[in-house]
């Protein structure tokens, strides 16, 4: 196997950077271009592996994420303010349980709050035994934390998804922070108390369990590790017991989290953490954002040379469930041409090899020495008070870094000074084209009102610091 060189894999750009260059702009391609990369083939229809729960219940490696369903417009509703398009949905989903695909995860924020209703339609023309339906108690706001609000959110939750008990259940993105009514930032062990514990809402829960109402009682984890060791701690003290835990997985994020993102813990630790216990997991973020379904020429020839036929968001799929206690990998599947991808890929499962897995870590080490921000594009961040189009920013940047077009110094020679003033004049113009100039980064004044919404805890402020002394150098070079 060849070894990767890290300045080949910054600065060769190729098959997988178009890809890049339109989905992480936030550009608008066809559906066709969206599916490039994706494997050909006949999609199996009865091999899909199955993973027992803690009740002896068969459930699908490939879960359907249902916050990327397509609008009227054909683009992803997590994007786009715009009502869904019901018959695509339809579509979507009866070919997934055509094929095997038996777990449909949802949340009310999810596709602008459509997507708990377009589920349950899609839904309800199946027989209930065909499927397992999850959702969230998404109380993000303070205006839901009272006891109240947050039973009439898990009951309003029920009626859109038209059944009368859940599969699974979860408490929403614990580990990050809020601000109270008053505007008050809270630290992450206050906001899970204020959202959960004090309101009595976990207590409420557990009852609803114990009376068959839900399931599978479980939590989806984003940010501060102490607020996941202290939710596992209660198991382990007798008082609690969790059914299934979702976590941030994939081959990056496996040994390589922190580097990353400081705040961020690697996914080998939670995994193992909940492997000990038995508790089964869900995974999300199998291609961080859809990162490692874009690498450049050198990665993506790595993989092709192991496996011509294999998309490359089929590596990460594969690592995504290789290990015995993964339960389900949500992808969220726009597309027909990406749901047939996941499906040929875990029909069956193929583990990956000692020296697969050693690959897939050489591509992980040099991806996440990049200086990029690990932004996933969730938008949790906007809208921001002041206009800045933080997503649009971050995404221009990553893109630009991942196709060489961020460079540390002119260089010396001829052709490092061309390359130089090629890259500069490309994220310049690049920039302007993507982001109006009213929206861009030197338009923040560190107000900090994103930070505690982004769930991949990134200092905004900080990084748009980063990124418009970049530009600025850039302008003056």
């Amino acid at each position: 196997m060849k070894d990767i060189d890290r300045r080949d894999f910054i600065k060769v750009a190729g098959a997988g950077a178009l890809a890049t260059a339109v989905v992480a702009a936030g550009c608008s391609p066809s559906r066709e271009t969206k599916a490039e990369g994706v494997s050909l083939g006949e999609v199996p229809s009865d091999k899909m592996t199955m993973r027992d729960n803690l009740h002896g219940e068969k459930v699908s490696l490939l879960g359907y994420g249902c916050m990327r369903f397509p609008t009227v417009e054909g683009e992803s509703g997590r994007e786009q303010d715009l009502p869904l398009d019901q018959d695509a949905v339809n579509q979507l989903v009866d070919y997934a349980i055509a094929h095997g695909v038996n777990l449909y995860d949802t949340a009310p924020p999810y596709c602008k709050g459509r997507s708990e209703h377009a589920v349950g339609i899609a839904l309800s023309r199946h027989k209930r035994e065909e499927y397992f339906v999850s959702t969230k108690l998404s109380n993000f706001s303070p205006s839901t934390w009272s006891r109240e609000e947050s039973i009439k959110m898990y009951h309003n939750s029920m009626k859109e998804l038209q059944v009368d008990y859940l599969d699974y259940y979860m408490l929403h993105s614990i580990g990050g922070t809020r601000r109270d009514a008053a505007g008050n930032e809270l630290d992450s062990m206050e906001t899970l108390r204020r959202r959960f514990i004090d309101n009595g809402m976990l207590d409420y829960l557990c009852e609803e369990r114990e009376k068959g109402h839900i399931h599978n009682l479980g939590f989806s984890y984003h940010g501060d590790i102490k607020v996941f060791d202290y939710l596992l701690s209660l198991q382990d003290d007798g008082k609690y017991h969790w059914d299934h835990v979702l976590i941030q997985h994939n081959y990056v994020d496996w040994n390589h989290s922190k580097l990353i993102n400081e705040s961020n813990t690697n996914s080998s630790y939670l995994y193992a953490e909940l492997e000990k216990r038995n508790i089964p997991v869900f995974v999300m973020e199998p291609l961080l954002g859809g990162q490692l379904a874009n690498l450049n020429d050198h990665a993506v020839e790595l993989l092709k040379q192991r496996d011509p036929q294999a998309s490359v968001a089929s590596w990460a799929f594969r690592f995504a469930g290789n290990q015995p206690r993964i339960l389900t990998v949500l992808s969220g599947m726009t597309y027909m041409e990406h749901l047939q991808d996941n499906i040929r890929t875990y029909s069956p499962h193929k583990p990956l090899a000692e020296d697969e897995l050693k690959m897939l870590e050489e591509i992980a080490d040099v991806f996440a020495n990049f200086k990029t921000v690990p932004c996933t594009g969730c938008k949790y961040c906007m809208p921001c008070p002041y206009g800045i189009d933080i997503p649009a920013i971050f995404a221009h940047y990553n893109k630009c870094l991942n196709e060489g077009k961020v460079l540390n110094d002119i260089g010396t020679d001829s052709d490092e000074k061309r390359a130089f003033r090629k890259a500069r004049r490309a994220f310049l113009v690049d920039y302007d084209r993507t982001v109006p100039s009213v929206r861009q980064a030197d338009h923040c004044i560190g107000c900090g009102h994103c930070v505690s919404e982004c769930p991949q805890s990134i200092n905004i402020p900080e990084q748009m610091r980063r990124i418009n002394d970049y530009v600025e150098q850039l302008k003056q070079s």
